[in-house]
């Protein structure tokens, strides 16, 4: 593991500023490691109060505004018993309709002497009114801090605040504003490893164990995963653990991490599903059939579509926009083309293109594509 709060000075800059900001990275980069580390140190240098907790409780469209305000409160109720000592917990939740978040936080804050610093995880779980109700009580409460609420509020998801009104009915999508929560200050987007900061990781491992992972395989590793931390993580894991079974005596090599990616794709880990999961909705697979097919779209930084799969580490940061990494580039095609695939014929029979070996037979295909 290394350290997640690298290069994360604006994070301690908004903190020391008192603002309220917004956090997101796609699934398993590392948003909640990060959440708790920083958590842990702000409490033990002494100087704020800080906990993690996750709205994901109240994350269902058929919950009351009036529920989904006493399980986020008994969220967090929960997770001040796990990071703090007993003298700043927050007060035991209080069961009355008219109890809100807001007055929770304002209690709590009222009866501490030093600024609170509230990490708010899985916030774009939340739906319709309870979501803009939990963003209007953390706005009005924002002009009374940090002495009666909370000096810094980071809400941290899969997405960007402009992606939340997404998750708002159409009649509850304005809330006075072009943002539901134009009271953060900046939206940090997490990003993903770099070259060196692989070779750190896994250098963590020869360490222990003086197994190498040499500059080639790192620089494969890396084309492979551009830096993805969970992608990272399970090449590595999968070389040493299923394929070298922990010895650590034998070399890693380019044909083991070959091997590897393709065990990854064809056992489609949580991971993996997940992203599959994502090409369902109508926007991803707008934006990805785009960028295979090199249809002619809106490729600039204000298209929401593009900056929403961006948000999601699908497609690349940077232009020209392409599927961020290689084992995603290889999965997303043969997810899309799966139908189509199966389609063809059965793999079982031995089909009219495919020469005795298995190999293609290119004449055949060249003199029907002629004809075609």
């Amino acid at each position: 593991m290394i350290d997640p709060l690298r290069n994360q000075n604006i994070i301690f800059d908004m903190i020391g500023k008192r603002q309220y900001f917004t956090l997101h990275a796609p699934r398993q980069t590392g948003k909640t490691t990060l959440l708790h580390e920083l958590a842990h140190r702000l409490n033990k240098e002494g100087n704020y109060i800080s906990v993690v907790f996750s709205v994901e409780s109240a994350g269902y469209r058929s919950i009351t505004e009036e529920i989904a305000n006493f399980k986020i409160i008994n969220s967090l109720y929960q997770a001040c018993e796990f990071f703090l000592p007993k003298k700043f917990l927050a007060p035991k939740p209080v069961i009355t309709k008219k109890y809100s978040l807001q007055d929770y936080l304002n209690k709590w804050a009222t009866a501490q002497t030093k600024p609170i610093v509230l990490l708010l995880d899985e916030i774009d779980s939340l739906y319709d009114d309870v979501l803009v109700s939990v963003l209007r009580q953390l706005r009005n409460g924002f002009q009374i801090r940090p002495e009666r609420f909370p000096s810094t509020v980071a809400l941290v998801g899969l997405r960007d605040v402009r992606e939340y009104k997404t998750k708002v009915r159409p009649s509850e999508a304005s809330l006075g504003s072009g943002s539901p929560f134009n009271i953060k200050a900046k939206s940090i987007l997490l990003g993903t490893f770099t070259k060196e900061e692989i070779a750190e990781l896994y250098s963590q491992h020869t360490k222990d164990t003086g197994q190498i992972f040499s500059k080639e395989v790192v620089d494969r590793i890396y084309e492979l995963t551009g830096g993805q931390p969970w992608l990272v993580n399970a090449i590595a894991s999968e070389i040493i653990v299923e394929i070298l079974k922990e010895d650590f005596t034998k070399k890693i090599t380019l044909e083991y991490v070959e091997s590897a990616k393709e065990n990854l794709i064809q056992r489609r880990d949580t991971h993996l599903d997940s992203l599959i999961d994502k090409l369902k909705e109508s926007r991803v697979n707008k934006v990805i059939s785009a960028v295979i097919n090199g249809d002619l779209v809106d490729f600039n930084t204000y298209n929401d579509d593009i900056l929403y799969c961006r948000d999601l580490g699908i497609v690349s940061e940077t232009n020209p926009v392409q599927i961020s990494n290689e084992i995603y580039r290889e999965i997303i095609p043969r997810v899309l083309t799966d139908p189509f695939q199966a389609a063809i014929g059965d793999e079982g029979k031995r089909v009219w293109y495919i020469n005795p070996d298995g190999k293609l037979d290119m004449d055949k295909l060249l003199k029907a594509f002629q004809k075609f």
